[in-house]
């Protein structure tokens, strides 16, 4: 039922229609700004490595890539995002593990990293479900100019 390939250029738009509000747009990819457009993810894209689209029954249903790659050594997973009318069924879950497969099979890395906001709380439950162990907090500003946290997240490859 679910899959995974190299994002396409006709994927944009559609990925684009999945932050339902400012908010889930600065969960997913903080400097951008609501709604996201073609543009600013394409531009993320063309910075980041392996954007991978998820397929549920072949349409699209998550997003994700590295922000940081450094092939033996980590790889930072970014832009995490699935189609709200899908949420809940194990596409997270799906895109988060699809990511650190590429991450260790790949790239052979001995860490992958993911961040969270605090009130990301689907998000922070996720990654330690999945076996990510929090070590860093830092105070940023949402899309509000208001504190927000950020949780960062590794999961080394022995465990």
């Amino acid at each position: 039922m679910l899959t995974h390939r190299p994002v396409q250029k006709e994927d944009i738009p559609i990925i684009c229609q999945f932050p339902r509000s400012a908010e889930e747009l600065f969960f997913l990819f903080p400097k951008a700004t609501y709604p996201l457009t073609p543009e600013q993810l394409q531009g993320a894209i063309d910075q980041r490595f392996d954007s991978t689209v998820i397929l549920w029954e072949g349409q699209q249903a998550g997003f994700a890539n590295f922000y940081i790659c450094k092939p033996g050594e980590e790889c930072h997973i970014g832009n995490v995002i699935v189609d709200p009318n899908l949420r809940g069924k194990g596409v997270g879950k799906y895109v988060i593990e699809t990511m650190i497969d590429i991450a260790f099979e790949k790239y052979d890395v001995q860490e992958v990293h993911i961040s969270c906001f605090n009130r990301n709380v689907v998000g922070l439950l996720l990654y330690a479900q999945l076996g990510f162990n929090p070590f860093a907090i830092e105070e940023r500003q949402d899309y509000q100019g208001k504190r927000i946290a950020v949780i960062k997240f590794k999961m080394n490859r022995q465990e």
